[in-house]
């Protein structure tokens, strides 16, 4: 039985948490004043303050990234949903239908891909965004592979039915 595991990307929150403090950083620089070799800082300035919540905000946000440890396990027989607090197993025999795409409106890490399932006897979909997670070729592999043993999604907008031309 192999086991692949595809951790949740973290990138952008990286990113988001180094712009905003480059940011805060340059304005402290340009802000600030140099006075008898020393470099004094202005607290009076409300940007300053709006720019340093924004920082905090990033970090926060990041480090809850960090602790949730959310990863997406395949296995054979199995999809496995882990994240720090919770555990959500899938059987592919409980799969529905099953259909990779695109979705158009939201792209993600640059892709567009979209894998959406539909279990057995729950009315919701699952939505897998591949762009969210790291090996995403790899992943969309294995989704085919597991597809192969699954039927085919409906194409069905929006629960909306066409009607019949008469």
């Amino acid at each position: 039985m192999e086991q692949k595991t595809f951790k949740y990307k973290l990138d952008f929150y990286y990113q988001q948490t180094l712009l905003y403090l480059l940011v805060f950083l340059l304005y402290a620089g340009i802000k600030g004043s140099f006075f008898e070799n020393q470099f004094q800082f202005v607290f009076k300035d409300p940007i300053v303050y709006i720019m340093i919540f924004f920082v905090v905000i990033a970090f926060i946000t990041l480090l809850m990234n960090l602790s949730r440890n959310r990863k997406l396990v395949i296995t054979d027989d199995r999809m496995i949903f882990h994240s720090h607090n919770r555990e959500r197993e899938i059987k592919i025999s409980d799969i529905d239908w099953m259909h990779i795409g695109r979705e158009r409106l939201v792209q993600t890490a640059g892709h567009f891909q979209l894998i959406v399932f539909k279990m057995k006897g729950r009315r919701r979909l699952f939505r897998i965004r591949v762009g969210r997670y790291e090996r995403d070729r790899e992943l969309i592999a294995e989704m085919e592979r597991i597809a192969l043993h699954v039927p085919k999604g409906r194409h069905r907008r929006f629960g909306v039915r066409r009607r019949k031309t008469l």
